[in-house]
């Protein structure tokens, strides 16, 4: 890598008059923000459509975007919607905050309005701006139907079924008999229709802004999830590539060890991969994902990269995690195929926890940067992994992350012994907590790691209120944004002095800003 710098910001989290941050115009303001900034990287989280627990990690699909992302302005410019349309649904009173149940309940409806009219605008029923674009939707429906067709039936049944896991349905469709799928398919071939649809305008939309976010020199990060969901279209699909047993039930999922923060381990449920399968078939399913994500972003980011090297294994129906064992993952024979297959892919690992010697064995094989988060650098032992004297140059520095606190409430939430620590150490002799914060974003950009990035709630020195996530609790979390119009110029000119202070800005593009 280069030495460059980036910010953290998810897309949901952007301002929109429409409920959720999407691929809108606040979407190319925040490139344009990126580019004075003298940023080179925006790093967002996983595009995933969101399931039970509007996680984009516990996503009802490895392979569809998220059609909250849709931009229904786009839509309107293509005569498929109108202002009155959009403006008179409900997606929520709180501009700082996503209102996933009134998405849920709101914008369905009228993407589906959207859709009903797109039908009528390729068949030619209808003349309006989606009318030539008939020999593109087929174009893309023949790409990506290695997966959309499994995705659009998975949604369809799982409508019909009122939300219901496939795991309960009856027993030919749980097990995809040929003659239930078949029957299915001509049941719900129009709401099948809506679900290719809606994965259409996600990618049109995203192609457009991608290409705007090139243009100014901004590479995407995203983001990929380890494990899939138990009720997603993948586990359902693709039961072979996952430890289920002939009846379609788990034999055992993911977890993690009991140690000194959980006494009887952590339970996440996640459906575990079968490796001696998908070694048989080369990986194949690995691959498509990773390729269809390369699609989408330019670096990937692995989350929880750990689990190719092992994994924890909890016998099925546990109520705790303390039976499980370690397992081996693939290791390098996995990364040795993905290279055969698609060449050098840009990956970011996820190295954070414990580390094992297996683990750090993969990582230095592997070559891929890891990640460093200085949140977790300053503690009683006073010699953390992550203090910036242990960097090298590739990995890649965070104040924090999405599952961390913003780097102002971490300060006022430490002990004393730590913050004294952290400010000896960045030589931080400011008592306000808004300058500790900048003093901790200038110590990651001094930083020898060739990658910096910076949640942008700490720019702007946001507390607790701005936390993304909080792991292993529900209902709180995906949901902050940003005010419309908060981000000045003043701002852009500060960061912008920071990156081109510690040579975070390719020569190419360095120039003064009063």
């Amino acid at each position: 890598m280069k030495r460059q710098c980036g910010i953290l910001m998810p897309v949901f989290s952007l301002p929109s008059r429409f409920g959720i941050g999407c691929f809108d115009r606040e979407a190319y303001a925040f490139i344009d923000f990126l580019k004075e900034s003298g940023q080179s990287m925006w790093q967002v989280l996983p595009f995933c459509q969101t399931g039970f627990g509007d996680s984009p990690y516990q996503s009802v699909s490895s392979f569809a975007g998220n059609p909250y992302f849709i931009d229904l302005e786009q839509l309107i410019g293509d005569g498929l919607l109108t202002w009155q349309e959009c403006e008179s649904v409900w997606f929520g009173s709180d501009e700082e905050s996503v209102d996933y149940g009134a998405m849920y309940e709101n914008r369905y409806p009228i993407l589906r309005k959207a859709y009903d009219r797109f039908k009528d605008s390729i068949s030619g029923r209808i003349q309006n701006g989606a009318s030539s674009q008939a020999g593109e939707y087929r174009a893309f429906l023949k790409k990506e139907s290695y997966w959309l067709r499994d995705y659009a039936l998975f949604m369809s049944i799982k409508q019909r079924e009122q939300g219901k896991s496939w795991q309960t349905w009856e027993t030919g469709l749980k097990m995809r008999d040929p003659q239930a799928l078949a029957k299915a398919e001509k049941e719900l071939s129009d709401e099948m229709g809506f679900y290719f649809f809606q994965q259409y305008e996600f990618e049109r939309h995203w192609d457009k802004l991608h290409k705007y976010a090139r243009e100014k020199g901004i590479s995407i990060i995203g983001d990929i999830p380890f494990y899939v969901a138990m009720d997603s279209a993948a586990a359902w699909a693709h039961k072979e590539i996952f430890r289920f047993d002939k009846n379609g039930d788990p034999i055992d999922v993911a977890g993690c060890a009991p140690d000194a923060f959980s006494k009887t381990g952590q339970l996440w449920g996640n459906p575990l991969y079968d490796w001696k399968a998908l070694k048989k078939n080369g990986y194949a399913w690995w691959v498509n994902r990773i390729a269809r994500n390369m699609e989408f972003y330019d670096v990937l980011r692995i989350d929880h990269f750990n689990g190719f090297a092992e994994y924890y294994a909890v016998p099925y129906g546990d109520e705790t995690a303390e039976k499980g064992k370690i397992c081996k993952g693939p290791g390098m024979d996995f990364f040795k195929k993905l290279k055969e297959e698609l060449g050098d892919v840009p990956i970011i690992a996820e190295d954070l926890g414990t580390l094992t010697p297996v683990t750090e064995k993969l990582l230095k094989d592997a070559g891929y940067p890891g990640m460093k988060v200085l949140q977790y650098a300053f503690d009683w032992t006073e010699y953390s992994y992550y203090l910036p004297y242990n960097h090298i140059p590739n990995c890649v520095v965070y104040t924090g992350t999405h599952d961390n606190t913003t780097t102002r409430a971490w300060i006022e939430e430490i002990s004393d012994h730590d913050r004294d620590l952290a400010r000896r150490y960045i030589h931080s002799e400011n008592t306000d907590y808004g300058t500790f914060v900048w003093d901790m974003i200038r110590e990651a950009y001094r930083s020898v790691a060739d990658l910096c990035i910076i949640p942008l709630q700490d720019y702007l020195v946001k507390g607790k209120e701005a936390r993304i996530n909080h792991p292993g609790t529900l209902g709180e979390n995906w949901k902050w944004r940003l005010k419309p119009h908060f981000l000045s110029p003043e701002l852009s000119g500060s960061i912008y002095k920071l990156a081109r202070l510690y040579g975070r800005i390719p020569k190419t593009e360095k120039k003064e800003k009063k």
